[in-house]
């Protein structure tokens, strides 16, 4: 399989509607300032500074917020990370339980959390997320057997930790510090505001390496409405993150390993072997590129 075709299919968009764009506003500097608020990879660099410069007072007046600020400038730093634009990668799941396999090449607005996912050997095979509306374009339901709104940007949320620790509705508390394979860990947990996403009553347990402040560790349930009723979740889940790759000067994770959590709070059975593959950063993308595609269904509900 040619696994470059999908970042093929990304920059032939790329170049039919950012760079069109720029071709009919480059006569001023005001036009090419409009022209940079419309391409998620060309923003205004004062518009990094100060979002930036807003997440870094927020984070470092608490404990634990300014371990997650660490976290962040050990991974590359959040200014790079808005700088570079959209991230493309593919996110391989594999259930070792029985559960549903996923498997999708994908482009993220970082700036403004929007998703367009392909599935692996058939680009015309879609769905995403524009910011407001779920969509799908597929020949029938069977090509995605899984909820395709709550995978959107589920695995973007895994793959740019902690990066997504720095918007509105997000909780941080310091806890107690624990080991993780003979190595200590400063411990945060997340938690979200009613109304923060689809579904603000999960919560993370992030550990962080004390040394190289990077990140070593995920603990989350899932609560999403689509499939629990208010309350309800599936127990908590461990997910080890292994390897390391470098991309643009941010820090990814290679593959994650989800493990059941012990009553003792430790990896139990292993149930979900995931691969973070062929990340790059598209600064080319233009907006339009994460709009509903014509022909596409919409999504109703959860």
């Amino acid at each position: 399989m040619n696994t470059r075709i999908p970042i093929i299919v990304l920059l032939l968009l790329a170049i039919t509607t950012g760079c069109k764009n720029g071709e009919q506003k480059e006569s001023s500097p005001e036009n090419q300032n409009a022209v940079k608020a419309e391409i998620p990879g060309n923003l205004p660099d004062s518009w990094v500074t100060r979002r930036v410069d807003n997440a870094k007072s927020k984070l470092t007046a608490s404990p634990a917020g300014k371990i997650v600020w660490q976290a962040m400038e050990a991974h590359g730093g959040l200014a790079r990370w808005y700088a570079n634009g959209p991230l493309t990668f593919r996110f391989n799941y594999q259930p070792l339980d029985g559960g549903t396999p996923r498997d999708t090449y994908q482009a993220i607005d970082t700036w403004s959390s929007k998703a367009r996912h392909f599935q692996v050997g058939d680009s015309t095979s879609q769905f995403g997320w524009d910011g407001e509306n779920a969509w799908v374009a597929a020949k029938d339901s069977t090509v995605f057997p899984y909820n395709t709104r709550f995978w959107s940007l589920t695995p973007y949320f895994f793959a740019a930790q902690p990066f997504v620790l720095d918007g509105q509705g997000v909780n941080l508390e310091l806890l107690p510090q624990k080991e993780h394979q003979g190595k200590l860990q400063d411990v945060v947990r997340v938690t979200f505001d009613e109304g923060t996403g689809d579904a603000p009553d999960d919560y993370y347990i992030l550990y962080f390496d004390t040394e190289s402040h990077t990140l070593s560790v995920i603990r989350y349930i899932v609560s999403y409405p689509g499939y629990f009723k208010k309350g309800e979740h599936l127990p908590e889940k461990l997910m080890q993150l292994e390897g390391e790759q470098q991309v643009e000067g941010i820090l990814f994770p290679k593959r994650y390993k989800t493990h059941w959590l012990t009553e003792e709070e430790r990896p139990g059975e292993y149930i979900t072997s995931i691969t973070l593959s062929d990340v790059t950063f598209q600064s080319l993308l233009g907006k339009e590129y994460f709009e509903v595609p014509e022909g596409a269904t919409l999504l109703e509900g959860l």
